[in-house]
């Protein structure tokens, strides 16, 4: 099967080129390689390589900032999602979408189905939900993939920062009032191979639509920094162990609100797709150790 990824050097494209099954002819495309914002590119891009499916792990990422660059953001975010679901849908291609809990407001007590109403307090949740519609209405082969807090050995994210931190300071603070499922690059790549498969065997009887896949348990950001450090002490990857202080967001405020609570309800892709949802504290001990290699 020939599988175009975007946005390959980001995290999930990264573990997506590197985990790709020996039966995909894959297209790893960055963002120099392929501007999915530009029309026309995306569409010689289809007529060149004509995949049967395209991943798009292509996105704006940088919450705060997007509450400034809101033009640039929605270009990646939502028009260029639309290019490739225009172009998917004239080639007879299938189109994996990623998207993330920040379409929701944060009020719930209890994890989020995809039933759920969304309501994004921030540009960056805004501009992803405008990418799932425009997935949604312009392919009819869609499956869009919600996940959260997405972290591995590399790129930046929430892992390295505290790695950092935790060698160039004695003390720690960090939210605890926020709460969600932290989630491996690694977990969600595997977890599009393997609906890749699945829709490689079985085709027409394959089951579209929108789908929540995020680690387990919930937690909240103090008690996943909590859990880095001790794990990269084990792994001699910080100098000393700093004392950790747990805060509220209205003691670190930010220009994007962040979700108070954003876990997801699981259990449809489980139900559908027989895809379980991964152990976060497994996945971090294996990319610290990739770190530690490194």
């Amino acid at each position: 099967m020939r599988v175009l990824v975007t946005g390959a050097d980001g995290q999930v494209g990264t573990e997506l080129r590197l985990n790709a099954p020996e039966w995909v002819e894959l297209i790893a495309l960055n963002s120099r390689q392929l501007d999915i914002t530009d029309r026309q590119a995306v569409e010689a891009c289809m007529a060149q390589y004509r995949p049967q499916l395209i991943i798009n792990a292509a996105a704006y990422t940088a919450v705060d900032l997007a509450e400034t660059e809101q033009p640039q953001a929605h270009a990646v975010n939502a028009s260029g999602p639309a290019n490739l679901a225009r172009s998917a849908e004239s080639a007879g291609a299938a189109l994996f979408h990623i998207s993330t809990d920040y379409v929701f407001d944060g009020v719930s007590e209890v994890p989020y189905d995809e039933s759920a109403f969304t309501r994004p307090q921030t540009a960056y949740g805004r501009t992803k939900l405008a990418g799932e519609e425009a997935v949604a209405n312009l392919c009819s082969r869609h499956l869009i993939l919600r996940t959260s807090w997405v972290f591995s050995a590399y790129g930046g994210n929430f892992v390295k920062t505290m790695l950092r931190l935790a060698s160039e300071r004695d003390v720690l603070r960090v939210v605890a009032d926020q709460y969600g499922g932290p989630t491996s690059a690694k977990s969600i790549a595997v977890c599009l191979w393997t609906l890749t498969s699945e829709y490689r065997a079985k085709q027409d009887s394959f089951r579209w639509g929108l789908f929540h896949f995020s680690g387990a348990p919930v937690s909240s950001w103090y008690d996943f920094a909590e859990h880095i450090i001790t794990a990269a002490a084990q792994h001699n990857l910080i100098p000393w162990r700093p004392l950790m202080h747990p805060i509220l967001s209205t003691d670190y405020p930010t220009p994007a609100p962040r979700p108070a609570f954003s876990a997801l309800d699981c259990d449809k892709i489980t139900q559908l797709h027989a895809v379980e949802q991964p152990d976060w504290r497994e996945d971090l001990s294996a990319v610290l150790a990739v770190l530690a290699e490194t």
